[in-house]
């Protein structure tokens, strides 16, 4: 089961957070999102658990609870949804001349 992560610290390490859920069970992955452009953290995780039990028994847990001192936000991860289209692209402008007359 795929577990989200929210407002974490951006001090916490994956291992941190492997280590936390593991006392729940078993822990497949542990993904901390960063920004594309910087490598910084962006604040959430998504955590995945082999047993959904344990995941849910994760979740009630830890939601609410702090973490580096920070209240932590733990649910059932959404899927994603598809992000393909939308929104025009075209160029705006108007098409006046700008130049100088010969005359």
């Amino acid at each position: 089961m795929n577990i989200y992560v929210g407002n974490l610290s951006f001090d916490t390490a994956e291992d941190q957070l492997k280590k936390t859920f593991e006392s729940f069970g078993e822990v497949t992955s542990v993904n901390i999102i960063t920004d594309k452009y910087t490598g910084e953290p962006r604040g959430f995780a998504f955590v995945e658990m082999s047993d959904k039990d344990s995941a849910v028994n994760a979740i009630a847990d830890l939601n609410g609870k702090e973490m580096n001192g920070r209240t932590l936000n733990v649910n059932e991860a959404r899927p994603r949804n598809d992000r393909s289209g939308g929104g025009g692209g075209g160029r705006g402008g108007s098409r006046g001349g700008g130049g100088r007359s010969r005359y």
